[in-house]
């Protein structure tokens, strides 16, 4: 089958390789379309990925095409999204519940082969399958969806927030769904990039700017969320959280990226920094929400181009030009 495959830092591929095949409790998945994300540019930096080369993609859904010996959840033909989280089930983290803190952890399109190919193999446990009115393509936006729901499980959030965040991509555009749908406010997103604050202005943000200075909020926010992952915004973001406000760290960092807190701030105002890690108990919860049409995959889905561009969807990725990259193999 063709693949994208990362083989070493900063070398990506579209390759030949090998067919999958399933274990006793394994599925083939026959790719529809699969997502890029900031997850495939730390691996490409030789990040997160344990060991290399790999397969990227874990964002992804596709059909059924092949069956270990003892599934019986789903059958061939049956169309599923793949939650991509991999645990050991034997950590102390998962036998508390944690499981997204794995000691093992590891994903589908980080530590395993995932979707940026022809074929995906997926333990059975991780499929959901799609009801008839979801497009097979479509639903490879349940990943990041889930992602967010899982920001909002730990910001616990309460009606009328005040909200700020800082990115209008995809995620940052996913949290400003789910906190119109957990009654905030306001939210306010602020950005570098002009083509993705419009986004933002059509999914009904209260306001848009390039920085919060222009945004007349002086006691600050309540709940502040960093979706860019860049540390220019998270430090201007912690100094912009309100007296008993929260700062949610969403987006993804290199591991190098430092910024500075006041300890004292921290205790005197009682600020919240906090952070939220992947996918935990969110996946169903998001492929339902999905269904229900909270997110409208026309929007979502600035492009989607053939599985042999691939490196030069990750290029364009890594600009910021459009909005959710999606290859179809």
């Amino acid at each position: 089958m063709r693949a994208a495959v990362i083989s070493g830092v900063g070398q990506v591929e579209v390759t030949t390789v090998d067919d999958p095949t399933p274990g006793r409790r394994q599925v083939v998945v026959d790719v529809a379309a699969c997502g890029l994300c900031g997850t495939d540019l730390h691996i490409l930096q030789g990040e997160f990925a344990p060991t290399l080369p790999v397969i990227p993609g874990h964002e992804f859904a596709g059909v059924v095409a092949e069956v270990g010996a003892e599934v019986t959840e789903v059958k061939v033909g049956d169309r599923v999204a793949v939650d991509p989280s991999l645990y050991c089930h034997e950590c102390r983290y998962c036998r508390v519940g944690r499981n997204n803190l794995c000691e093992r952890w590891g994903g589908i399109g980080v530590s395993t082969a995932g979707g940026a190919a022809e074929y995906a193999l997926a333990p059975v446990a991780n499929c959901v399958k799609l009801p008839d009115h979801v497009r097979t393509e479509d639903a490879a936006l349940i990943e990041p969806l889930s992602c967010a729901v899982r920001g909002y499980d730990v910001l616990r959030s309460q009606l009328a927030s005040r909200v700020l965040i800082y990115g209008s991509g995809t995620m940052g555009l996913m949290m400003l769904q789910l906190g119109k749908l957990t009654g905030a406010a306001s939210i306010d997103v602020v950005d570098l990039n002009e083509d993705r604050l419009s986004t933002a202005r059509q999914l009904g943000c209260s306001t848009v700017a390039t920085t919060p200075d222009e945004i007349d909020r002086p006691g600050g926010w309540d709940v502040v969320i960093d979706a860019t992952g860049n540390a220019h915004a998270i430090q201007d973001g912690i100094d912009r959280v309100a007296k008993g406000g929260t700062f949610l760290q969403f987006g993804v960092s290199d591991y190098a990226t430092r910024v500075q807190v006041s300890p004292y701030r921290i205790y005197n105002e009682e600020i919240t920094i906090t952070g939220s890690m992947a996918v935990l108990h969110s996946y169903e919860r998001a492929a339902d929400l999905f269904a229900t049409g909270v997110l409208d995959p026309e929007v979502f889905i600035s492009d989607r181009l053939p599985l042999e561009q691939y490196p030069a969807a990750l290029e364009q990725f890594k600009a910021g030009k459009g909005r959710k990259i999606q290859v179809l193999p």
